[in-house]
């Protein structure tokens, strides 16, 4: 049984991220992601457009306020 204080052993189990401005400046993956340490860290510019999406893994954050 997985330990549900960490995420799963999947990569990228969420394909869609809500950030808020306070998590700025956004990068992936983040911390609390499943393995978080699954691809090399990549900062992402959200700023402008209030959409990002991972060049690595794919995943799609969406800016939230």
């Amino acid at each position: 049984m997985s330990d549900p204080r960490h995420g799963s052993a999947t990569p990228n189990d969420r394909s869609t991220r809500d950030v808020t401005r306070s998590m700025l400046p956004l990068h992936c993956p983040l911390p609390e992601m499943s393995l978080w340490n699954s691809h090399p860290r990549v900062y992402l510019p959200i700023e402008k457009s209030g959409h990002a999406k991972c060049p690595y893994c794919g995943t799609e954050f969406a800016l939230r306020d």
